[in-house]
């Protein structure tokens, strides 16, 4: 899916969806406490080889109006909540600003908990 705006002079201009999901991606890593963007869990059927993993950012269009979902692995002792609330206005704006789409909802998905990373022995 790509948005056109054909009131530019002298031609016209086209954004794709990978485009706006890789400023969301970008805009998403910004924000302290999400430790990666995630493909999803992959559960029992990942244990047979057959897995149909989501998009780690999916941008879907409604009459040039985009909705954004993006899945994160968040940092061990962080509160979800609030660092969802974040992602979701560093998302929102980034995208809104970069591109001139409007935003109607950015949907984050938590599909896990990073480990603790453990301090090394002195």
């Amino acid at each position: 899916m790509e948005v056109m705006d054909s009131g530019r002079i002298g031609g016209g201009l086209r954004i794709s969806a990978d485009v706006i999901a890789k400023i969301a991606r970008l805009a998403t890593l910004e924000v302290e406490g999400v430790k990666e963007i995630s493909t999803g869990t992959m559960g029992v059927q990942g244990l047979f080889g057959k897995v149909n993993l989501q998009k780690p950012v999916s941008v879907q269009f409604t009459e040039d109006v985009a909705e954004i979902t993006v899945s994160i692995i968040v940092d061990y002792g962080c509160k979800i909540p609030p660092l969802c609330e974040k992602i979701q206005e560093n998302v929102k704006s980034s995208v809104q600003n970069m591109t001139s789409i409007t935003v109607s909802k950015v949907n984050i998905v938590v599909t896990g908990v990073a480990q603790e990373s453990a301090q090394p022995a002195m």
